[in-house]
């Protein structure tokens, strides 16, 4: 009997050392985590202020947050911002392959390439929102322009390195093979310079998500409807913050959502994948 117990206890050892270990080991665990700390130090920073009008606790945006899913407009705000970002974003990522393609090609359209991205990488988006709203009104068409220039320069310029990263043994398979102009790019430079390509998306895409906020923060509308920023700013102007909060808290969880999960998942099934990246 002692023994048959001895070694249900060794059995059960390793097993329970096992999970301890999965838990360690998780990164969705160490985020979660993460944010369970940054909840509690939020709730416990807006109880020791006691001034909700400014600095609403955890708990207040939380049922702020759910209410204005239910009974607001919050949800069809997300969606109206995000539908816009996708074509801008869509727009900018195919004109800065064509134009890094060309310029993989052409002396001339790659120093063409590099000097527009020393000249417009640095300038904030944000900045041609009066131009854009002079030339093409108050709506959709004047955040496409902001979108697409926000993507556009960080992206090129990411896949340019990347181009030019890309080994001259692996150019050399290609040309050996006769691959030339749009083959030579897709089938030998975009798989090798993927990584970069990547993470220019990445870094685009937070370019794109707070240039979208912040436009809409400062003229509103996207089209017909107001989209996520609008919604903020309407709610600050109604003083309440709770809302406010739960609209920066909203445009937060998009961002964690299509960051650390959709590009993880692209990057799973590829780089890492092909071994690429670890």
């Amino acid at each position: 009997m002692a023994e048959a117990s001895g070694r249900t206890l060794q059995a059960a050892a390793p097993e329970r050392s096992t999970w301890i270990d999965w838990l360690r080991g998780s990164a969705l665990v160490r985020k979660v985590l993460v944010l369970v700390l940054l909840a509690a130090v939020w709730e416990a920073a807006a109880r020791f202020s006691a001034q909700p009008i400014l600095f609403p606790s955890f708990l207040e945006t939380a049922r702020a947050f759910i209410e204005a899913l239910l009974k607001e407009n919050l949800l069809s705000a997300s969606w109206t911002s995000l539908s816009v970002l996708i074509k801008g974003y869509v727009i900018a990522i195919a004109g800065a392959f064509v134009f890094v393609s060309l310029a993989m090609a052409s002396r001339f359209v790659r120093e063409l390439l590099q000097t527009l991205i020393s000249m417009f990488n640095p300038l904030p988006a944000i900045a041609l929102l009066p131009v854009a709203m002079l030339w093409f009104g108050l709506g959709e068409t004047s955040l496409l322009v902001v979108l697409v220039h926000a993507v556009l320069w960080p992206f090129a310029l990411a896949t340019l390195s990347g181009f030019d990263g890309v080994p001259e043994t692996q150019r050399l398979v290609g040309r050996n093979y006769g691959l030339r102009g749009p083959a030579y790019v897709v089938r030998i430079l975009i798989p090798a310079a993927l990584p970069s390509i990547l993470y220019g998306m990445k870094i685009a895409w937070a370019f794109a998500w707070r240039t979208l906020i912040a436009a809409e923060l400062v003229f509103g509308v996207s089209s017909s409807n107001g989209g996520l920023g609008w919604f903020i700013f309407r709610n600050r102007n109604e003083l309440f913050t709770d809302k406010v909060f739960a609209g920066l808290a909203m445009v937060i969880i998009i961002g964690l959502v299509v960051e650390g999960i959709l590009f993880r998942i692209v990057e799973t099934v590829t780089v890492r994948r092909w071994g690429m990246q670890r």
